[in-house]
């Protein structure tokens, strides 16, 4: 849980030296959720450092999708944070690329995400090819889908990260 706490306040001090919101008064409560059992955090490694993680649920958030949506076998994207030493990288782009074969591997038909930073949108749609399906508050919260897609030679193993006992 440090690791990923130490993870959050580097991408949010980055995120606050770019004038975009940053997520220093809740670090300590985005970390503990690596260390809740019924929370799915899964985490990127590299050289043995926490180098990303993201949170994938079951369930997409009912204030942002339909209830039709909420019905298909899809995962929920949130809470993705990357290493801002490693920018330009594209850690973001592999972690989502191994959420869509995931989801995949495991009978989902799509992966959902949200998001608040007009930036995020665009970059998720332009470059990780992410489709906006609804905007909800005039841009505050924009809800982007991809389908489910095997990503064969990722080269990423996968285990959720558990907090030791």
């Amino acid at each position: 849980m440090l690791a990923i706490a130490v993870l959050i306040r580097a991408r949010s001090a980055w995120m606050r030296d770019r004038g975009r919101p940053d997520w220093d008064d809740s670090a300590d409560d985005l970390a503990d959720q690596a260390a809740h059992p019924d929370i799915p955090v899964w985490v990127l490694t590299g050289g043995g450092e926490v180098i990303g993680c993201t949170t994938l649920l079951d369930e997409s958030p009912e204030w942002l999708w339909t209830e039709a949506e909420r019905t298909e076998p899809a995962l929920f994207m949130t809470g993705t944070v990357t290493d801002p030493r490693f920018a330009g990288q594209r850690l973001g782009c592999r972690l989502a690329w191994w959420v869509l074969d995931h989801a995949a591997r495991t009978g989902r038909t799509c992966v959902r995400r949200g998001t608040i930073v007009p930036e995020l949108v665009r970059y998720y749609r332009d470059v990780q090819g992410w489709r906006v399906v609804r905007e909800r508050g005039g841009h505050q919260v924009v809800g982007l889908s991809r389908q489910a897609a095997r990503m064969p030679g990722l080269g990423i193993a996968s285990a959720p990260h558990r907090p030791a006992p």
